[in-house]
């Protein structure tokens, strides 16, 4: 008889799933991320208004929001 387990793969836990993230917990890193990137997003834009002279394509909520999006899936990444 052999033993299934061993090299640490069992199959009886869905291991034919992906590990999901609660969702519940995303969002709460998601927004607290989002709240301290709103200022550094904001002086990054002033940054950019005064250096370039025109408006950048995308404001600094916009900017905070795809940094918050990208950081947060980081943390919960195997």
């Amino acid at each position: 008889m052999s033993d299934h387990t061993a090299g640490g793969h069992d199959d009886s836990h869905g291991a034919s799933h992906g590990h999901r993230t609660p969702r519940a917990e995303f969002y709460v890193y998601f927004s607290l991320i989002f709240m301290v990137a709103i200022p550094v997003a904001a002086i990054a834009w002033a940054i950019a208004l005064v250096r370039d002279r025109h408006l950048p394509v995308h404001g600094p909520l916009a900017r905070a929001w795809r940094e918050a999006g990208a950081i947060t899936p980081a943390i919960f990444r195997p």
